[in-house]
């Protein structure tokens, strides 16, 4: 992301309200809530998480330990129980 000059970008009033608690600074202003895209979904990552998981409920209700799924997954075992109680 590129950085803009407020005083390219903002009207000018805005600017010298601005100024008078950062000046000088940079300044980060987030998008707001509504336009803004939970964790994983432009890139689809939160999908894939989510299919894994299903999978992994899918194994353990079929039989599959918990170790088993571990080493398989490459996940702690933390992790795993967490997943398997939140999908059974």
């Amino acid at each position: 992301m590129r950085y803009k000059n407020g005083k390219d970008v903002l009207p000018p009033d805005l600017l010298c309200e601005i100024q008078k608690y950062s000046c000088g600074e940079l300044l980060y202003i987030p998008k707001r809530e509504e336009i803004r895209a939970s964790w994983g979904q432009l890139s689809g990552s939160k999908e894939q998480v989510n299919r894994r998981n299903v999978r992994i409920a899918e194994s353990y209700r079929e039989g599959k330990s918990v170790s088993d799924l571990i080493d398989e997954y490459c996940l702690s075992e933390a992790s795993i129980r967490k997943i398997i109680y939140a999908k059974c």
